[in-house]
């Protein structure tokens, strides 16, 4: 079918108007903060064979398309009307749902007896069991450890609820009764849905609605092309680094080629650093999926924003990504942190396209997002759990443009808790909530801020989890003269006698006015700081994003009672020696970790690495990176800026080690 421009936009606006009705029902009757507050959710309708053709404007992820929802559908044979699906499992549903606590929800739409489409929607719950409050920690190992696992099954029959599995899922969640209310509102938003849709094809019939969803999906997929196609053609590579697996403290790199011809992508994985025992894997089944092409949805969108989000979008994307790194899971590997990897794939595809197209990309993003939650024991025995807040970063600069502050919408666009529902829900004191500054990078144009919270405990019994803290060594990348943003810190008891700084928290025991303070990263600066306008370095000064002190250090800017002193200023300015500037700021961690680690070397003990089972791989490659290195064998070794000062030495040691492989793997293979 052929849509002439005007009939196109408006079935396009029809059917999301459907779906953004369907995502406020859900919003409105549900009772977790993650819903009501957070907005972790979000639903679209699909098409017989599985394909998004209609999503929400309103929904928080504007990502989520790119979904393997077939699986799961024919995993569930003679589906009637009525009939929802359920499942959050993973493996059996190939990576719809990516950890536990997404329970992803499926109805089939019936007109006249016949299936003409599907309704979904996820919702992150509150709390899906499992060993830790949340059901998420970046220390569990193994999927059983990480909740409840549904596979692909009916909830609901002929439209009467399974209230045995209902009464099983709240026998293991935590906060039983606001998981089951969340479930009950994902329906009624799904039969909302197939209400819409059947009045939408009443109104056109069906054959024709069918054309209607074959064309707007056809449309976005030339759109999108059409928009690929302002990257030139060729191959670009680029990687960057998670700073750790939590049990180890040796970095997982994450690396891509993006081939490029004539608007159609394909990423190659295949350099990725192997599996990890920890949460980090990405259940993507070894597919193309949506947290593997987030960055490529953020690009087309932001181009062309009118844009229908729907599967089209993705025809024009393939992926190779082989079994065996950290970005294909493979049974039983735990996944609750599942977005780690992908964030530093959303960077590396962002530099990727720096390359191609520099005057359209911005630096890095802060890259990463803190949700962090407090539990407390109540005194009947059982554990309350309040999400406090997801923590942001700013966004990276591009060419003529600041970086957003204290708010990355780029990689989910997770809102912030009221302060007064977090207190009034919890044994919780929140008394700092921020912008934090001298976090973004310094340039031309300057990297947005982060956030800063401090949260003090008000109970003896008082426990943080909180995931998605990256960006603790490998600074967000500046670009052409920009700097990199600050690194991401957290503190226990600030100011205290027993202040320490915390690295990744698996559980963080609090006892009444214990506090905890995260600053956040900010993304990456643009061009020359001194070439910034002193009049907007001042006004940042005023507004609290930069210190005086950075004004001076950063971009020679003298401030003195609240204005400029120029004579001073051009003085300062012009008597700096520039280095040329780098296409790329890594800042000085990376920098010292690659003179020793370098690419070439990486990718030759990856190859070696994947002849080895499965099991022997991280036991192999932590051995090999602590000989050369002893320092990352200490649990609370951080700052490892010196001892990686010794260059000559680690390569001597790496070379030797990477060698001494060999016989390692024809032993265990």
């Amino acid at each position: 079918m052929v849509l002439d421009a005007v009939e196109l936009e408006i079935v396009s606006r029809k059917l999301s108007a459907i779906t953004d009705e369907m995502y406020f029902a859900i919003q409105r009757a549900s009772r977790s903060a993650y819903v009501k507050e957070a907005a972790d959710f979000a639903t679209a309708i699909l098409d017989v064979e599985g394909n998004v053709f209609a999503y929400p404007p309103s929904a928080s992820f504007a990502f989520l398309v790119d979904c393997n929802y077939r699986t799961t559908i024919e995993a569930v044979p003679d589906l009637e009307p009525g009939d929802v699906i359920i499942t959050n499992d993973p493996y059996r549903s190939a990576g719809l749902a990516t950890h536990l606590p997404d329970v992803n929800l499926i109805r089939p739409l019936f007109h006249e007896g016949r299936i003409v489409a599907y309704a979904w929607s996820f919702v992150h719950c509150a709390d899906i069991g499992g060993a830790v409050p949340s059901s998420m920690s970046p220390a569990l190992t193994e999927i059983f450890q990480e909740g409840l696992r549904i596979p692909p099954m009916k909830l609901f029959r002929k439209g009467v609820a399974n209230e045995d599995l209902l009464d099983l899922i709240k026998l293991n969640s935590r906060v039983p009764d606001i998981t089951v209310a969340d479930l009950r509102a994902m329906a009624g938003a799904l039969a909302l849905g197939e209400a819409r849709l059947g009045e939408f094809i009443g109104q056109i019939g069906v054959a024709e609605f069918h054309g209607h969803v074959r064309a707007v999906q056809d449309y976005a997929e030339l759109r999108a092309r059409d928009i690929l196609r302002k990257i030139p053609d060729g191959d670009y590579e680029f990687w960057d680094y998670m700073d750790d697996d939590m049990v180890s403290r040796i970095p997982v790199r994450v690396r891509v080629k993006v081939s490029i011809r004539d608007g159609l992508v394909a990423l190659d994985l295949s350099g990725t650093d192997p599996q990890v025992k920890t949460s980090y894997n990405v259940p993507s089944a070894g597919q193309r999926m949506y947290w593997l092409t987030f960055r490529l949805t953020g690009f087309i969108t932001t181009q062309a924003p009118d844009i229908p989000k729907n599967a089209g979008i993705y025809r024009n994307v393939s992926v190779i990504n082989p079994p065996g790194t950290v970005l294909n899971a493979e049974f039983p590997d735990a996944v609750n942190l599942r977005a780690s990897a992908p964030y530093r794939l959303f960077d590396s595809i962002n530099g990727a396209f720096i390359k191609a197209v520099p005057d359209l990309m911005p630096a890095a993003t802060g890259g990463t997002i803190i949700p962090f939650a407090f539990a407390e024991a109540l005194e009947d025995g059982t554990r309350k759990v309040e999400v406090v807040q997801p923590m942001k970063t700013g966004m990276g600069a591009m060419r003529g443009r600041d970086g957003v502050d204290a708010r990355d919408n780029s990689l989910n666009n997770m809102r912030n808790h009221p302060l007064e529902t977090v207190e009034g829900h919890s044994a919780l004191v929140v008394t700092e909530y921020d912008i934090r500054p001298d976090s973004g990078g310094p340039g031309q144009w300057r990297g947005g801020v982060g956030q800063m919270i401090t949260v003090r405990s008000m109970t003896d019994s008082g426990v943080v989890v909180a995931r998605g803290m990256e960006r603790l060594r490998f600074p967000p990348y500046g670009i052409f003269g920009g700097k990199p943003g600050a690194t991401l810190i957290s503190i226990f008891n600030r100011g205290k006698s027993n202040e320490r700084i915390i690295a990744k928290i698996h559980e963080l025991h609090m006892a009444k006015g214990d506090t905890l303070t995260l600053m956040m990263p900010g993304g990456g600066g643009y061009g020359d700081p001194f070439l910034r306008e002193p009049a907007l370095v001042l006004a940042d000064v005023l507004d609290g994003f930069v210190t005086p002190e950075a004004a001076y250090i950063d971009y020679g800017v003298v401030i003195r009672d609240g204005a400029i002193d120029e004579a001073q200023t051009r003085t300062v300015r012009s008597t700096r020696n520039a280095a040329p500037a780098a296409d790329f700021d890594f800042g000085r961690f990376r920098e010292l970790w690659e003179a020793v680690f370098d690419d070439p070397s990486m990718l030759e003990l990856n190859r070696r690495l994947m002849r080895l089972r499965k099991s022997s791989r991280h036991t192999l490659r932590r051995k090999l990176f602590e000989t050369v290195l002893p320092e990352l064998a200490d649990p609370a070794a951080i700052d490892l800026t010196g001892p990686l000062l010794q260059t000559d030495l680690l390569r001597t040691r790496f070379a030797e080690a990477l060698d001494a492989l060999l016989p390692a793997i024809e032993k265990a293979s």
